[in-house]
């Protein structure tokens, strides 16, 4: 039974690396939240930095004493990749666009 969850996490933690390589590199984001993504680099960058703090969290904290602070940062890494995710999917700043404050 443990390593057919090993297997799991090894094949979500490639899938989820897989498809943020698809989005920095062309821009495709997995149908399911592709109408909310808004920047799909973004989205891919998040994608990679939560595989590897995934991978981080999941593979070394059960490891000995000695990997002690690399799981931790591994699910900062993972949290942070969410706010990541998060902003790639409210829209950017455009230069000289006008704002409620700033109209002429």
């Amino acid at each position: 039974m443990h390593m057919i969850l090993v297997v799991l996490a090894v094949l979500v933690v490639a899938a989820t690396a897989g498809f943020g390589i698809a989005a920095v590199t062309t821009g495709w984001v997995v149908p399911i939240g592709r109408h909310r993504v808004l920047r799909p680099k973004l989205w891919g960058y998040g994608q990679l930095t939560g595989a590897a703090g995934m991978s981080l969290w999941m593979f070394l904290g059960v490891l000995p004493a000695k990997f002690d602070t690399l799981p931790l940062v591994g699910w900062f890494m993972w949290m942070g990749s969410l706010g990541v995710q998060w902003l790639a999917q409210r829209p950017g700043r455009t230069p000289g666009a006008v704002t409620p404050g700033n109209a002429s």
